[in-house]
């Protein structure tokens, strides 16, 4: 009889082809789909040139140039056509090209490309978002995703698993990103290291899709190696009839061991900012109304997807971005920005001056489409506030929730959208 097993366990000893598995040990694993990027593809592409003539499956490859994309510059182009030439080159069934993209990790569940139970590793940190739909993905070297895409086999090193279970309602106002920030700044930005994170309870239960995938796309930001969710009735809704091959739920046995399990009351958690340089560095918004902003920048692989943008413009509705900043909305796929159209969204955008862009990573790690000057402040619904991150190294970033970065921008301070009122 296998030993009890958490759900990142369960998915690891699946595709090793073991029964059972356990922290610490080693072991090599069939992979789903490998992942990289424009930044990152180049280099895994000169590995799998090394290795072999051929990717391992050209089904189980995707490229998605999203983060210079559309190029800025001639460097940008030129690594863009790597990717490019490569996806022909190979036959990659998921290559998207400008026009057909978004940002990866929006883009790939949207698709239907990922799905429950699946082992996923990406040239890309944020690549344990995926985890809210109940699969083990993991960010990894552009060597590491080479290799990955010559033999469809990767290495892990089985870790242990954090459970978190945050029971209750949340308040009106706080959302996913609220949650995952509470979290880091509770922990720290290793308090997970080399850990999975698992996310439980029934203030989980009760967030959308959209809000879920935020809070694993963060779990690196604490030193996660993973951040799950356990499928339920929102992640089956969301999959069925969207994901490409069958999916497989697995859930943490009763008697697992958790290195750690931490409880936290929905209550205790309120509308939350990072102040420079760390994610953990948080604070109540209600004590935050002291920052001037220059920018604020609604979009990223966090928060780009509909649910943010439906925030964000409930929040703008009828209000103007104050003359002293600049508010830039990057929906996150190509579906995402026309759905807003559809919604009317874009309307509410334009109408409060803002500056919306086509799909991209853009500002958020000080690529183009928002970079900061000396001493510029940006609130942003991204996942990273480091020094220099969004440009200059005296620039400032702080890290909210769409609605917060929305009423900032019409507040011209760190403020919520109560404040507006």
């Amino acid at each position: 009889m296998a030993r009890p097993m958490t759900m990142a366990e369960k998915i690891l000893a699946a595709h090793a082809g073991l029964d059972e598995v356990e922290p610490g040990q080693l072991i090599e694993c069939d992979l789903d789909l490998v992942l990289a990027n424009d930044v990152t593809a180049p280099i895994a592409i000169k590995t799998v040139r090394q290795i072999s003539e051929r990717v391992f499956d050209p089904e189980k490859v995707v490229l998605v140039p999203d983060h210079y994309v559309p190029n800025k510059d001639i460097k940008s182009a030129e690594q863009a056509k790597i990717v490019r030439d490569f996806a022909r080159e190979q036959g990659i069934t998921h290559y998207y090209e400008v026009g057909c993209m978004g940002v990866e990790h929006a883009l790939l569940p949207e698709q239907g490309v990922v799905g429950a139970g699946d082992l996923v590793i990406g040239a890309d940190s944020h690549t344990c978002t995926y985890g809210a739909l109940g699969a083990f993905t993991t960010g990894v070297g552009s060597t590491d995703a080479g290799v990955g895409m010559a033999t469809g086999r990767a290495w892990f090193k089985v870790p242990e698993t954090i459970k978190f279970v945050i029971d209750g309602k949340l308040a009106a106002g706080v959302t996913g990103k609220d949650v995952i920030l509470h979290i880091i700044g509770m922990i720290g930005v290793d308090g997970a290291l080399y850990k999975a994170m698992e996310f439980t309870g029934s203030a989980i239960e009760a967030l959308p899709m959209d809000e879920r995938l935020s809070i694993s796309n963060m779990a690196i930001e604490a030193g996660g190696k993973a951040g799950l969710i356990p499928v339920d009735d929102v992640t089956r809704a969301y999959m069925d009839g969207r994901t490409e091959r069958p999916y497989t739920a697995y859930y943490s046995d009763g008697d697992a061991q958790f290195s750690q399990v931490i409880t936290i009351d929905a209550a205790d958690i309120v509308p939350t900012v990072a102040f420079p340089h760390l994610p953990s560095n948080t604070r109540p918004v209600a004590e935050a109304r002291d920052v001037k902003i220059d920018q604020a920048v609604i979009g990223s692989c966090t928060n780009g997807r509909l649910d943010d943008m439906r925030q964000a413009a409930a929040v703008l509705k009828g209000r103007k971005v104050h003359p002293d900043v600049r508010c830039i909305v990057i929906p996150a796929t190509q579906k995402v920005y026309r759905q807003c159209m559809e919604e009317g969204l874009m309307d509410i955008f334009l109408d409060a001056n803002c500056a919306v862009s086509t799909p991209t990573c853009g500002p958020c790690l000080g690529g183009y489409m928002g970079i900061l000057a000396a001493g510029e402040r940006a609130i942003a619904t991204t996942n990273r506030n480091f020094v220099g991150r969004m440009g200059d190294p005296t620039s400032e970033v702080y890290l909210s929730s769409p609605a917060v970065a929305a009423a900032s921008a019409v507040l011209g301070h760190i403020g919520l959208p109560e404040d507006l009122d």
